[in-house]
């Protein structure tokens, strides 16, 4: 969506200070020889593809001008422009998740935060077809995003495709830290989908059965208060699995979110 360029003492008026009024621009000041600024370049012009700003590069050595005009004292220093005004950014090399946060704080949306959205409207309107498309466009324009392959690993639960899901899971191995639980959790609810079609006849046969059909239709609320029923009921129920799937919901939906919040204490309380 963005784009980037050399910008020296020459174009530095026209492609960062004119164009910063139609569009935000990073100045990204850095040097050669600076080991952070080679670590954050990369990372810069693969975001540059994604979120629609320019990347305007200043190397100081050849720009001593424009490096002292901003007071650039260390690199990497990226800064902001925006209408014409220069604001800072950051000083050092930040990781590509934290740059990501960034871009968010200012407003800028990527291709792929857009598909995914575009992705969730579908699925709120019950177009399960167009959102199966956006998704396979997704995969193939992001193969090895977690992000994607989880999104859409959800959507394929939901949908009934276990064993797409399931493949799509996989690709997320246990190094990847962030995404790795959340994979695990996808597993969960196949075996939560599986439990649920052969359940068996006894009440919390049946509550049981109701709560995993609730997690798959992402009606995580109403899954977090069976599931907590049963293990306020009989902790040791099908192998303490009620228990179990609470812990894959919490890693799927993230520790920050308001139900894995609420229903982690409710959980604790019923288990001391």
């Amino acid at each position: 969506m963005g784009y980037s360029v050399e910008v020296n003492s020459s174009n530095f008026n026209s492609e960062v200070i004119e164009q910063s009024y139609t569009k935000l621009v990073l100045i990204d000041f850095f040097a050669t020889w600076c080991g952070p600024c080679q670590l954050l370049k990369p990372v810069l012009k693969k975001l540059v593809k994604e979120y629609d700003f320019i990347l305007a590069q200043v190397d100081i050595d050849k720009n001593q001008d424009l490096a002292n005009q901003y007071g650039i004292e260390g690199v990497p220093d990226v800064r902001i422009a925006l209408k014409g005004e220069m604001y800072p950014g950051f000083v050092g090399a930040l990781s590509e998740a934290q740059l990501r946060d960034l871009l968010e704080r200012l407003n800028l949306k990527s291709e792929l935060d857009l598909g995914l959205e575009k992705a969730k409207g579908a699925i709120a309107s019950q177009d399960f077809r167009g959102a199966k498309q956006i998704f396979d466009n997704l995969l193939v324009q992001y193969p090895e995003n977690p992000h994607v392959a989880i999104e859409a690993a959800r959507f394929l639960l939901r949908i009934g495709q276990l064993q797409d899901a399931e493949r799509i899971a996989r690709t997320i191995g246990e190094d990847n830290r962030a995404f790795y639980p959340k994979a695990q959790a996808i597993q969960t609810l196949i075996q939560l989908k599986q439990a649920a079609d052969n359940s068996g006849d006894s009440e919390l046969d049946r509550l049981f059965a109701r709560a995993a059909r609730l997690a798959l239709s992402e009606d995580y609320e109403g899954a977090f208060s069976l599931f907590l029923q049963i293990v306020q009921e009989n902790r040791q129920y099908r192998n303490d699995g009620a228990r179990k799937a609470m812990v894959s919901l919490f890693n799927l939906l993230g520790l920050d979110h308001p139900l894995t919040k609420q229903y982690q204490q409710e959980l604790m309380m019923a288990l001391y």
